[in-house]
């Protein structure tokens, strides 16, 4: 450990398009804590297409993880535990040796499409789902992937004997330990939201194994020490693996900022979550019109929130972009889209055509043209359509959240490698009228590393935890700018979206 360290802790945060391992260091200089993170290892992630579905390679980012675990030990640190946050709902199916019966589908994998119609026409209806599940209808939730498998005939799923969601997964390759931990289990719309338990009526109804489900664990348990071959294997001592808030959406939201009990937050990355923290999940038919989901978060709280298809969009674009000619720089294509006219075109960021990979350009040029729009041409003019489309159903969402919790939000927490767009902070700030808070940037990294911390006693609790990161990493605030048009805007997207909620 370097001077002044009292804590070390390492986490891996795997997104959806890059894995990062980080080593957070707990420091006391005279009295005043502070984290510091550094990344030691960074990887690539994304789909693998295999026929006609899309698959994660997951052994490929197991051993990204053993890199990442031998690094750090060889660059000097001497974290003490590991922590591993991934996206959601995604899953591997063990076999009676415990070993993967194949790989795991991607959340993106088409097998899926059609299906939220089916399956809540099974279960009574779309209220009656929301009741079981209290998540926003999302297609590719573990329940419609599960009922894709059995619909199909999966000999996979009739052979598999137990279900781990990607974190735990991981985690059990690194221990020898089955697990599965809470803020994960609800992302699969199986865990009943009020008592905590797998929803046994609901599975029994689509036909999906109950017997597959472990107990869920709280966030901030030791799962184990790492296994004997693992440190054999890399050189290291056996540190424990703390099961964290493994979704990263909860890990992001445990290093919010905030010092207030009521705050609105938006983690924004490839996916982006708006939404607020709740001692007690929402099932009101206005939270299902409104189209937010509950997701279990750390510290016994709730995250009230809503799926919105975020960077993807313009992830994608600039991927062909890029692909047809030389790579065009972060830089470049946000100083375009700022020259680019405002307020010109916009598109529903959320239209079911922008889920899918590919032809993402012409997606966004066609929605315009079909809804009467001028056309955006250059990638300038297609990414300021991007951000400021995502900038007004921020709005929309946040004004939604204050209308199922009867709450007032005086200001947005940003949080999330998108804050580092400096532009789409001003336009959202311009957009919902109100002050933007922006920080830290790897927030989920640092909310696993401050469960870690949480798990091992050096900090107290959520509330604390907080603190730490208010006194660790800059914060910038953003005003609402003093330009015109974002209300007309506003008024035209509502339309677009024929104000469906």
């Amino acid at each position: 450990m370097t001077e002044g360290t009292t804590a070390a802790a390492l986490a891996f945060d795997l997104g959806a398009s890059s894995g990062r391992a980080l080593i957070g260091e707990l420091l006391d200089t005279d009295g005043r804590r502070a984290l510091r993170v550094t990344e030691i290892h960074r990887f690539p992630n994304g789909a693998v297409q295999i026929g006609r579905h899309l698959h994660w390679d997951v052994l490929r980012l197991f051993e990204e993880i053993k890199q990442g675990i031998r690094h750090a030990f060889r660059s000097g640190y001497a974290p003490t535990t590991l922590g591993i946050d991934t996206w959601g709902v995604d899953f591997g199916l063990l076999d009676a040796n415990g070993e993967l019966l194949g790989d795991p589908y991607h959340y993106r994998d088409p097998q899926t499409d059609g299906l939220i119609e089916e399956v809540a026409g099974i279960v009574g209806g779309r209220e009656e789902l929301f009741r079981h599940g209290g998540l926003q209808l999302m297609p590719f939730n573990t329940i419609y992937q599960l009922y894709a498998m059995r619909k199909a005939r999966s000999p996979k799923l009739d052979a598999a004997r137990t279900l781990l969601l990607t974190p735990d997964l991981l985690a059990y390759w690194l221990t020898g330990v089955k697990t599965c931990e809470f803020t994960m289990a609800t992302t699969t719309q199986l865990l009943h939201p009020k008592t905590r338990q797998w929803n046994d009526e609901l599975m029994q109804r689509l036909g999906i194994p109950r017997e597959l489900f472990l107990d869920p664990i709280r966030p901030g348990t030791t799962i184990g020490p790492l296994a004997p071959a693992v440190c054999e294997e890399l050189g290291v001592p056996a540190i424990s693996v703390v099961a964290v808030g493994t979704h990263d959406t909860e890990s992001a939201v445990a290093a919010v900022p905030a010092q207030e009990t009521e705050f609105a937050y938006l983690v924004c990355g490839t996916w982006s979550l708006i939404g607020t923290e709740l001692a007690e999940p929402s099932l009101t038919p206005e939270t299902m019109e409104a189209e937010f989901s509950n997701e279990g978060g750390v510290g016994d709280t709730y995250q009230l929130l809503k799926n919105i298809m975020g960077l993807w969009i313009l992830q994608e674009c600039k991927r062909e972009w890029d692909g047809d000619g030389p790579e065009m720089p972060y830089e470049r294509l946000i100083a375009e889209a700022e020259a680019a006219r405002p307020l010109r075109s916009l598109i529903d960021p959320d239209d079911a055509r922008f889920y899918a990979p590919g032809g993402m350009n012409e997606k966004v040029r066609s929605y315009c043209a079909e809804t009467g729009q001028p056309v955006p041409q250059a990638a300038g003019e297609i990414a300021r359509c991007v951000l400021e489309s995502l900038a007004l159903r921020y709005r929309q969402a946040l004004e939604q959240a204050e209308r199922v919790t009867g709450r007032t939000f005086g200001a947005l927490h940003m949080v999330g490698g998108g804050i580092r767009n400096r532009l789409l902070c001003r336009m959202t700030a311009a957009a919902i009228r109100r002050p933007v808070l922006a920080g830290p940037v790897e927030a989920s990294a640092v909310g696993n590393m401050l469960l870690q911390l949480i798990s091992g006693g050096q900090v107290r609790d959520l509330a604390e935890a907080r603190s730490l990161v208010a006194a660790s990493f800059p914060v910038e605030r953003y005003e609402p700018s003093a330009e015109s048009g974002w209300d007309e805007a506003y008024r035209l997207f509502k339309n677009l979206r024929h104000d469906r909620d």
